[in-house]
């Protein structure tokens, strides 16, 4: 058919893209834990499975300080330690309250410098901007970090690489609140959380709405409370991923 690429065309058209698939495909492959049939079946691991005795609660987005010093005193109120997974640009505009969330007794991970999406592979730029969030952790609070969870949960190869690089251990979730929306209430936080909720398993929350819907967070506050409870009377312990039984990185972050 005149106009048609001849087979050497065709060829030489594939060996072209050929390198250009594999890399996407090399970054986002990684991203299908994002989706909780994966990651509770092949990856219990990354999804933070723990002590079977145990809940560790997490938090992320913050530090801020319009809502993050009331999920202090309320855990505070129940007798809890958890684990922050904070940006680094939050940090370096909140070190005080890093700090202060140090000071109280909680874990303080990595979410990355900014709540972006990898949407092409940029390993060098994931590797900078995750030893710089390490950096204004450990300049914050006088800790290194130990824990890493991508923003959005979508881990690709090149943030593995570089959280791996840098010393941390990746941790997902097994149970979340969807806590960011318009419409979330105390009661659908604790629903969807108690729902999808075992023993060894790592619960996502968040302490801020500044990436989310307005107000949100207070939803997930009314909430703490009652799966604290709901947890306690099914006879497991809530904690930080540092009590959770999970092995760390086999290196520390470095600054």
């Amino acid at each position: 058919m005149p106009g048609s690429p001849g087979p050497r065309a065709a060829r030489s058209a594939a060996a072209v893209l050929a390198p250009v698939v594999a890399v996407a495909a090399a970054h986002v492959v990684p991203a299908a834990t994002w989706l909780p049939a994966v990651r509770l079946r092949w990856f219990r691991h990354l999804a933070g499975a723990g002590r079977p005795d145990h809940v560790a609660l997490t938090f992320d987005d913050g530090p801020d300080p319009a809502s993050t010093p009331f999920f202090l005193d309320a855990l505070d109120r129940l007798g809890l330690r958890a684990t922050f997974f904070v940006l680094g640009d939050g940090v370096v505009r909140h070190p005080s309250l890093a700090r202060e969330t140090v000071r109280r007794g909680h874990e303080v991970a990595v979410h990355g410098w900014t709540h972006d999406r990898p949407w092409l592979p940029a390993p060098a730029a994931d590797a900078k901007a995750l030893r710089r969030a390490v950096a204004a952790v450990h300049g914050a609070t006088g800790t290194r970090p130990r824990w890493y969870r991508p923003p959005y949960g979508i881990l690709t190869s090149g943030r593995w690489a570089a959280a791996h690089a840098a010393g941390l251990r990746t941790v997902l979730w097994t149970a979340w609140g969807r806590d960011w929306t318009a419409r979330v209430t105390p009661e659908s936080v604790y629903s969807t959380v108690t729902a999808g909720l075992r023993g060894g398993g790592t619960v996502l929350l968040h302490d801020t709405d500044r990436l989310a819907a307005p107000g949100c967070w207070r939803s997930t506050l009314g909430a703490l409370p009652g799966i604290v409870s709901a947890c306690r009377d099914a006879g497991l312990s809530v904690g930080p991923l540092a009590d959770h039984g999970i092995a760390t990185a086999t290196r520390p972050a470095t600054a």
